[in-house]
C-alpha cells in the first residue's frame, strides 16, 4: 500500500533537532543507540518514513514522481513522504531519529560528519544544485554578481541550508566575507516571493518552481543560474551532487534489503526522468504543484531543471571534492575537520539497481 503526507509537519522536531545539530556533544554512543532504536520504532510495518526539504520543489521532483509512478509499491517497499521547508529541517529530523531517511542536498553529510554523525548518500538525484540567485528590480543595477553580496540581505530557504551553504561559498569565492551581508531565512514559493517583493531581501537563492514565478509576476531577474552542468562548473568549479536520499549508515547496514528497494525505484523513477519530456513528467505529479504560476510555466520550470538530474542515481565523479572543497571555504568547522568522503555516499545500492 502506498502511503504518503505531502505536507506534513513535524514541529516539535525541529528545536530539539536543531539544538543536537549545534552541539557535537550529542554524538555520543548513547544518542546514537537511542537515535536508531527511535528510527527501528518508527519503521515498524514496513513504512519508510523519508523526510524531504520541500516536496513540491522540482529539485527534489524524483521522489513524489517515483511515488506516482509505482514504483515503491512494485518493489515492496511502502514509503511515507513528509515534507518540511528546508533540507536543514530534514537532516534535523533525520539525526533525531523520527525518519529513516532524508532527502535534501549531499553537501548535508559532510557538514554531520564533522559533528559527529554518520550518515551517507545512498541515491544520488542531483547532480547540480537547481539553484538560482535571483535579484529584485530594486536591487538589480546595484547587485548584478555575487561580488556586489556586501551590504546586502540575502534570502535563503533556511539558516544552515544548503542555500545558506552555496550563498556563503559564492560570497566568499568572490571577496565578500561571510560577516558582510545578512542571510534572511524566508523558505520558498510564496514567501520568498513576498519577502523579494517588500525589501525584505535584495535578493536570493531558491529553485524551481519559485524561480519561475519570480519571473512571470516581474518581481525579479536572475544573475547567476546553477541548473546546468555548465552554470554548476562556472559558479562552483565542477559538479555539485545536490539533491540525495540519505539516510544513518547504522539503519542502512542493518536494513539493507529495504535501501536496495528504494534504490530500485528510484533508479527507475530517474530512468524514467530522463526517457521522458517536461510535458510529460509534469502531467504525473499533483496537481497544487502547479497552482503558484499555472501549468505552462511548471511544465517550464520541470524542462529548465532537467539537467540537474542524474541518469542512474550514481555519485558524479569529482563530486564529493568539489562539494568538500565550497564548504571548506567558509565553514571552520569543516577548515580543520579530518571528513572521510568515502564514508558520506555510496554507489553499492544503485549500482546493483542498474
Amino acid at each position: 500500500m502506498r502511503t504518503f503526507g505531502t505536507f506534513t509537519r513535524v514541529r516539535a522536531l525541529t528545536a530539539a533537532g536543531a539544538l543536537c545539530l549545534a552541539l557535537a556533544g550529542c554524538a555520543d554512543d548513547s544518542s546514537s543507540n537511542s537515535e536508531s532504536a527511535k528510527a527501528n520504532e518508527a519503521a515498524k510495518g514496513d513504512t519508510v518514513t523519508i523526510m524531504v526539504g520541500g516536496l513540491d520543489k522540482v529539485i527534489y521532483l524524483p521522489m513524489m514522481l517515483t511515488e506516482r509512478l509505482g514504483y515503491f509499491q512494485q518493489e515492496g517497499v511502502s514509503v511515507k513522504l513528509l515534507t518540511e521547508p528546508a533540507g536543514v529541517q530534514a537532516a534535523t529530523a533525520l539525526v533525531s531519529g523520527d525518519v529513516q531517511g532524508a532527502v535534501g542536498f549531499y553537501d548535508h553529510t559532510l557538514d554531520l560528519q564533522a559533528k559527529g554523525k554518520q550518515v551517507e548518500s545512498v541515491v544520488q538525484l542531483g547532480q547540480t544544485p537547481g539553484e538560482v540567485e535571483v535579484v529584485s528590480n530594486k536591487a538589480a543595477t546595484e547587485l548584478t554578481s555575487p561580488k556586489d553580496f556586501k551590504g546586502k540581505k540575502l534570502g535563503v530557504t533556511g539558516l544552515g541550508s544548503s542555500t545558506d551553504f552555496l550563498t556563503k561559498y559564492l560570497a566568499v569565492k568572490n571577496g565578500v566575507n561571510t560577516s558582510d551581508f545578512t542571510p534572511v531565512s524566508v523558505g520558498a514559493g510564496q514567501t520568498f516571493i513576498s519577502a523579494l517583493q517588500r525589501g525584505s531581501i535584495d535578493g536570493g537563492m531558491t529553485t524551481d518552481p519559485t524561480v519561475g514565478q519570480v519571473l512571470a509576476k516581474g518581481a525579479g531577474k536572475v544573475i547567476l543560474d546553477m541548473r546546468t552542468p555548465e552554470g554548476s562548473k562556472a559558479a562552483l568549479g565542477g559538479l555539485y551532487p545536490s539533491s540525495s536520499l540519505y539516510m544513518n549508515t547504522s539503519w542502512v547496514e542493518g536494513h539493507r534489503d529495504a535501501v536496495q528497494k528504494l534504490a530500485n525505484a528510484l533508479v527507475k523513477g530517474l530512468k524514467w526522468i530522463s526517457q521522458h519530456k517536461a510535458e510529460q513528467i509534469a502531467a504525473k505529479m499533483p496537481p497544487d504543484y502547479a497552482k503558484g504560476g499555472g501549468k505552462d510555466l511548471y511544465v517550464q520550470a520541470v524542462a529548465n531543471s532537467l539537467p540537474m538530474f542524474t541518469k542512474d542515481g550514481v555519485m558524479p565523479e569529482g563530486g564529493p571534492q568539489t562539494v568538500h572543497e565550497v564548504l571548506k571555504s567558509f565553514n571552520p568547522a569543516l577548515k580543520g575537520a579530518k571528513v572521510n568522503l568515502e564514508k558520506t555516499y555510496t554507489t553499492e545500492f544503485v549500482k546493483k539497481a542498474g
